[in-house]
């Protein structure tokens, strides 16, 4: 089996509401993880953040923040 590697999120900014943190650190991870490997998989427990991430439409509030998400999930082709 491969190595695997475990990140988190320490010392991110507080934000608006914990959804906006949630997000922060996903786009933190995704960009973190262009940089250092090449085998990727991403899991939360939040499950607005995989709503938002499904049907970013229906969530106005965070349009900017799921742009850039949605940016990066072109660099992972598996993102689901």
């Amino acid at each position: 089996m491969g190595k695997i590697q475990l990140m988190g999120t320490q010392n991110l900014r507080r934000r608006e509401t914990v959804l906006h943190s949630e997000l922060e650190a996903l786009r933190w991870a995704m960009e973190s993880m262009l940089h250092h490997s090449t085998c990727q998989r991403f899991e939360t427990d939040c499950t607005d953040l995989i709503a938002m991430i499904a049907d970013p439409q229906a969530w106005p509030n965070f349009t900017t923040e799921l742009e850039v998400i949605q940016i990066l999930q072109m660099c992972f082709p598996d993102f689901k």
